[in-house]
């Protein structure tokens, strides 16, 4: 990892841009969501950007290169287009001291800029080290995909609870109330039951505690042909709120990685193969660790392990992979308090 990916807080701090065309003017409406004093540093500028500066939105230094414009610059995205330009601005914001990014030229950049999953005050950056945009923007649109537009909101409400579950929730009850919180009040926020969750929210707070679980969960998601890219954004939605994960140790790292880190994992060492006996015996210790309040992932091929939880008329949950085969009806699963 050549780049380490940090957090620039921008706020009350001066950017410039130097370039008046639409490269810059891409830049631009990127950077116009954050709390910057924005620059544009150009003889002439394009009409999206002087439009920009006509509202005060950012202001217009008329020149290719201005050192005193620089001085107090935090961050210098070049965009000049030329590049004998791009590299004589990078070398004079470089002197003046700011973090310097020139568009399409990583080897001038001492920072490249990430395309953004923005939920503020969550935000997801995907970089490629400059090596492959069109991938990073493809990657963006499925991580979109798996946040809910109102996930910024829930976070700023979490934030502004922090104060009181400190002061009412004892430290050892604190993770356990956090867990909870992106569970279902998160869900209904998402829904557009504000009221709800907060109220569920407020009533945990002043109890000091979340609320006991009823009951965990069984799913079974099935991998398919082991690659990670057509597992269902269920699929991954259950791995990393997972508990417990059973696999067989033939299950392909790639998935595995897409699992929460700090969740219990069991692989049976006598499960390779249909045994439907050692199947049996491996599903109902699985239904007991749910009904215990466990969310509990049985990761693998699904085509032994339904039939055997249908006919013992045990809880679960099916999740498919894209590619699968499988057709077995989901079946109702034991849900959260």
């Amino acid at each position: 990892m050549r780049h380490f990916p940090v957090f620039l807080n921008l706020a009350d701090q001066s950017v410039v841009i130097v370039g008046g065309g639409e490269q810059a003017a891409q830049k631009a409406r990127l950077l116009l969501r954050t709390e910057a004093e924005l620059i544009f540093m150009a003889p002439q500028l394009c009409e999206e950007l002087a439009a920009m500066v006509d509202c005060g939105k950012a202001r217009h230094v008329p020149t290719v290169l201005n050192a005193e414009a620089l001085i107090d610059a935090r961050l210098v995205i070049v965009a000049t287009g030329c590049a004998a330009a791009d590299c004589a601005a990078a070398d004079l914001a470089r002197q003046a001291g700011a973090v310097v990014n020139v568009v399409d030229r990583p080897a001038l950049s001492d920072a490249t800029m990430p395309a953004i999953v923005d939920r503020d005050p969550v935000v997801v950056a995907i970089g490629t080290e400059g090596t492959a945009p069109v991938l990073a923007r493809q990657i963006k649109t499925r991580v979109e995909a798996m946040l809910e537009p109102e996930l910024g909101r829930f976070a700023r409400l979490a934030g502004a609870l922090r104060a009181r579950v400190a002061q009412h929730i004892e430290p050892g009850k604190r993770r356990a109330f956090w867990e909870w919180a992106m569970g279902t009040p998160r869900r209904l926020m998402s829904d557009g039951h504000d009221r709800g969750a907060r109220s569920m929210l407020d009533k945990a707070i002043a109890s000091g505690e979340a609320p006991a679980k009823r009951s965990g969960a069984l799913s079974v998601v099935d991998i398919g042909t082991g690659e990670p890219d057509l597992l269902t954004l269920r699929a991954v939605e259950r791995l990393q709120s997972a508990d417990l994960i059973i696999h067989i140790s033939s299950c392909p790292t790639a998935v595995l990685d897409l699992a929460r880190r700090d969740a219990q994992r069991r692989i049976p060492r006598d499960l390779e193969g249909p045994s439907q006996w050692r199947i049996d015996r491996e599903l109902r210790q699985a239904v007991t660790d749910a009904e215990s309040g466990m969310n509990v992932v049985w990761l693998g091929a699904s085509t032994h392990v339904v039939p055997v939880l249908q006919a013992r008329g045990l809880d679960h949950e099916l999740i498919p992979s894209v590619a699968g085969q499988t057709s077995s009806p989901i079946i109702a699963r034991a849900e959260h308090a």
